[in-house]
């Protein structure tokens, strides 16, 4: 069935219409109805794209086990990904969509978390102490769900929920039924994932949660926007979506933002990034499973957190629904809106919302309980089992983000950002003389901050490959080798990724050969020069901060739990001597440079590190012997505008 109201009425009198999708997008005043046939499919390289006229081909539903095509840990719980293969779409008027759908109460009941709030709290403590707390990453989202039974049908019950969903949500990307005859998904995502158009890659990362209830609160919202953790939070889901564009954007990724994501009880921040690509939007799609804002960082270790602390499957939340199509010339495009605030119900009636919290080191048991419950509470509103949000007046409903207060506080997270991040620059502009025709090697730790940090020597005039840790690095070595940051303890060193960075940069010191350490690598290469380790009281996960760097105050991003201490500016080591950058209240060390190498705890490529670039310059300088001279950073922090176009930037 192709036409909306003969698919309804279908519906209406208990006959199974077949396979479709009804999607509201953010802004349309109109539904579009997708019909056509489901298939499963093994990998997303396989999701059908055919070439033909402008229009959407398929929509592809894809669960969170599809990590496994990453080599990621993830619980297999064997949920397929599957594609409505179209072959019809139509547009529905909103306000006809509205006296079509089903207006009758959801009969559903017997609903409870599979994951008890106390047992909640419990596994939040300890990935607070034991995985945050032992420097296994910066955040982590873990997930449980809200279950219940829906009685009759459980197509009308998700067309009845769509209905509520429509007139009582504001603010979603994708409002949404799926129907593919073996479940049907009901949801209000608010976030983007991911999309091309015209090339155009954007990613939308979301993140903080503000409890607004429906009314217009403007102290607590001010408060909410000047919350370290809350700031923090979104600081560090835009660095993991930042590492994602620079591994499907020919130039990285342009941030523009922050903003307030406005829901009918709920509100939260976000930004929008933007970059060029020529890739398969399937690889785009592949490249970027999944977003940060529902695994955590660094991406990989976050999977394995996961994988440990869950106790079943994920089944479709925190996947994506992907519309794959072409545009008039014939180019690919996509739309994926993350698979959250979203119902899966079964032919037989079983109802499952999946729903998390972002676990950062200021979190709270108690905060990040009663965040899974914000979250889910408007699908279940929708579907009868929570109370409804309060019915929108007559007129337009008023915008928190109108606030001038509250348009300049959001404007003033920016000022302590990498304006590298931010910025249009023109391809060559912070190039450094005497890089031209040199080549730099990233070795990575795990950690893909090494796809940003090649973005920025490639602009300063390197360039750059990257490799995984596993890789040896082959005979005819580039001019500088990067130890890059990863996850673990760099005390363990029989670990196999210690054990090979631990080789890779003591057979570089004893060569003499160029050599800059960060993060992780800059604690092993602190722990050859016979420097002491140790792991920090609190973690500084996320952390900015103003710290001397070689007689310079720089504004700098950490993502650490571990540090080298010293007593003294300057050691003695068998590689000669090193000058060291420390913190005088607890010794901590910063930086260091020797002959031919250097390190940095901090990441100078984060969007934390204000003054990263200048970093790099200088440390390249240093180690490749570059003429003296800094690329033009000039723009004070805080005073350029935001631009919109990414194409201008290295």
């Amino acid at each position: 069935m192709t036409r909306p109201h003969d698919l309804l009425a279908a519906v209406a009198d208990g006959v199974d219409p077949g396979p479709f999708a009804l999607v509201r997008r953010e802004g349309a005043e109109h539904l579009e109805l997708f019909t056509g046939t489901v298939r499963p499919v093994d990998r997303l390289a396989d999701v059908p794209l055919p070439d033909g006229p402008a229009g959407p081909r398929t929509l592809a539903l894809v669960p969170y086990r599809q990590l496994a095509e990453r080599g990621f840990d993830c619980v297999d719980d064997g949920v397929p990904l599957e594609c409505l293969e179209i072959t019809g779409h139509t547009r529905l008027p909103l306000a006809d969509a509205l006296a079509a759908l089903p207006d009758a109460p959801v009969d559903a009941t017997d609903a409870g978390f599979d994951v008890a709030d106390a047992e909640y709290a419990e596994t939040v403590a300890r990935v607070l102490a034991e995985e945050i707390g032992r420097g296994e990453g910066a955040n982590f989202v873990v997930h449980r769900a809200a279950r219940a039974t829906v009685a009759g049908s459980p197509l009308v019950a998700a067309l009845a929920a769509l209905r509520r969903l429509l007139l009582r949500e504001r603010g979603a990307y994708w409002t949404f039924v799926v129907h593919t005859g073996t479940r049907v998904l009901v949801g209000a995502s608010p976030e983007r994932h991911v999309s091309v158009d015209d090339g155009l890659v954007m990613m939308n990362p979301i993140s903080g949660t503000f409890r607004h209830g429906g009314t217009a609160d403007q102290a607590a919202l001010l408060r909410f926007l000047a919350d370290p953790k809350e700031i923090d939070e979104l600081s560090m889901v835009l660095d993991e979506e930042l590492k994602m564009m620079a591994r499907v954007a020919e130039r990285g990724g342009q941030v523009v933002g922050p903003y307030l994501k406005e829901m009918s009880q709920l509100a939260h921040t976000e930004y929008l990034l933007a970059g060029r690509s020529t890739l398969d939007v399937r690889e785009v799609l592949r490249e970027t499973m999944f977003a940060p804002t529902v695994t955590g960082s660094p991406m990989e270790n976050a999977c394995r957190v996961i994988a440990r602390y869950e106790p079943a499957g994920r089944r479709y939340y925190a996947g994506v629904l992907a519309l794959l199509g072409r545009d008039e010339t014939g180019r690919q495009t996509l739309d994926a809106p993350i698979l959250i605030r979203t119902a899966e119900i079964s032919p037989a009636g079983e109802l499952r919302v999946g729903v998390g919290a972002t676990l950062v080191r200021h979190s709270t048991p108690a905060g990040e309980v009663a965040e899974t419950h914000a979250k889910a509470a408007g699908v279940l509103a929708a579907l009868g089992l929570r109370p409804d949000a309060a019915p929108a007046g007559p007129g337009p409903l008023p915008r928190l983000a109108d606030d001038p207060q509250v348009r300049a506080t959001l404007a003033a997270r920016n000022a302590p950002l990498a304006r590298f991040w931010l910025d249009q620059r023109p391809a060559g502009a912070v190039a450094l003389p005497g890089l031209a025709g040199r080549r730099a090697l990233i070795v990575d730790g795990e950690d893909t901050f090494t796809g940003m940090l090649a973005h920025q020597l490639r602009a300063l005039g390197l360039a750059v490959e990257v490799t995984p840790w596993h890789r040896s690095v082959a005979n005819d070595a580039p001019d500088l080798v990067v130890a890059g940051p990863g996850p673990g303890d760099p005390r363990a060193v029989e670990q196999p990724k210690m054990a090979a960075l631990r080789g890779l940069l003591a057979a570089r010191l004893a060569a003499g050969a160029p050599t800059l350490a960060v993060c992780l690598s800059h604690q092993l290469l602190a722990g050859l020069l016979g420097l002491a380790l140790r792991r920090r009281d609190a973690p500084y996960q996320g952390l900015q901060r103003d710290v001397p760097v070689f007689g310079v105050d720089r504004r700098v991003g950490f993502y650490s739990t571990f540090t080298a201490v010293a007593d003294a500016d300057r050691v003695t080591t068998a590689y000669g001597p090193v000058e060291l950058s420390r913190d005088p209240a607890d010794r901590a060390v910063h930086a260091l440079r020797g002959p031919g190498f250097a390190g940095v705890q901090f990441h100078p490529e984060s969007v934390l590190s204000r003054d990263g670039l200048a970093v790099l310059a200088d440390l390249l300088g240093h180690l490749l012997a570059v003429p003296p001279g800094h690329p033009p950073l000039a723009t004070p922090a805080g005073t350029a505008a935001l631009t919109p176009g990414p194409l201008d930037r290295d």
